[in-house]
């Protein structure tokens, strides 16, 4: 009965909004990211073990709007015109099927060719070495930048989606 709740199947995705108002700028970079259809439960930074990654489209097949869906997601919205935002999730996933990977997430401001995935990776891949003494099979980041428009909002998301 337990593993009803342990994620099968995850993908991930990232999106971009502008709007003069901050709560439609988030609408909007779900939207880019493609999840605006559904009431996103945010959780903690837990790679399944044995999650299987699917890509966003195939993902999306096992969603229906409205439904109650539990993510990891790390977003930045900000006003100040000419800075570049950033959201990145960092993903650190084991050899070994039967252990939990980690995943990060980390926001902010940057410049626009700081490697800011890198250090979410990175991390991710930390809290593995440091959790279990061994290096990931696999790491990667999904990262979003944006430059900040004069006049409105911009926020950035970027997202692990699960499916149970």
């Amino acid at each position: 009965m337990k593993e009803i709740w342990v994620p099968k199947k995850v993908f991930f995705t990232a999106g971009v909004g502008h709007h003069e108002d901050a709560l439609v700028s988030f609408e909007l970079a779900l939207r880019d990211a493609g999840i605006e259809k559904f009431n996103l439960v945010y959780v903690s930074s837990i790679f399944p073990p044995g999650c299987e990654i699917v890509e966003r489209d195939e993902g999306l097949k096992h969603l229906s709007p409205g439904q109650i869906v539990f993510c990891v997601m790390a977003k930045m919205t900000s006003n100040e015109a000419g800075k570049t935002i950033y959201a990145s999730i960092g993903v650190a996933i084991p050899e070994d099927k039967n252990l939990n990977g980690y995943l990060t997430e980390y926001y902010g401001y940057c410049e626009e060719n700081e490697d800011v995935g890198k250090y979410a990776e990175d991390k991710a891949e930390y809290m593995l070495k440091t959790a279990f003494g061994i290096d990931p099979a696999m790491k990667f980041n999904v990262t979003k930048k944006a430059k900040v428009e004069e006049g409105k909002f911009t926020t950035v998301v970027a997202t692990a989606v699960f499916i149970l």
